[in-house]
């Protein structure tokens, strides 16, 4: 092999690499954990959850949809007052908490009342990553995982 052609592999080979390194990093990745919801005691529910990326590039949490109802949203909770939003930011190397008292998804208008032990399958729709499915179990009433 001569010197150029030795030049041209090695910068291929370092440009390839480079290349990989970026689009690993220039993407999201997503991990859904802790999913629960409350069982409801009306025709509202809520739901709770973490969304962990590990990947170097920032994503949006855009919608959520779910046979259970409809009406379901996203709300995000300030000075103990709740109001809809249309996206929560899911940090490079971060994650986005729904939790009790905090931000959370909303359903409204129930088309059924789940039970303690069943699940409820939503989709979690994100402004980059794909969505992800996730089958969320139904806690007693005054499930708080972060007070016990």
């Amino acid at each position: 092999m001569n010197r150029r052609t030795a030049v041209a592999v090695g910068l291929a080979l370092t440009t390839g690499l480079a290349l990989t390194a970026c689009s690993s990093d220039s993407v999201p990745r997503l991990e859904v954990t802790g999913a629960f919801m409350p069982q409801p005691v009306s025709d509202m529910a809520a739901g709770f959850l973490l969304v962990k990326n590990s990947g170097g590039t920032a994503d949006r949490l855009t919608s959520v949809t779910s046979s259970l109802s409809d009406n379901v949203s996203i709300h995000e909770t300030k000075n103990n007052t709740m109001r809809m939003v249309t996206s929560f930011e899911v940090p490079a190397g971060g994650e986005l908490d729904l939790e009790r008292g905090g931000n959370h998804i909303m359903f409204t208008e129930l088309k059924q009342q789940p039970k303690r032990g069943e699940t409820v399958s939503v989709e979690l729709h994100f402004e980059k990553a794909d969505p992800i499915t996730v089958d969320i179990p139904v806690k007693e009433t005054t499930y708080n995982p972060k007070k016990q």
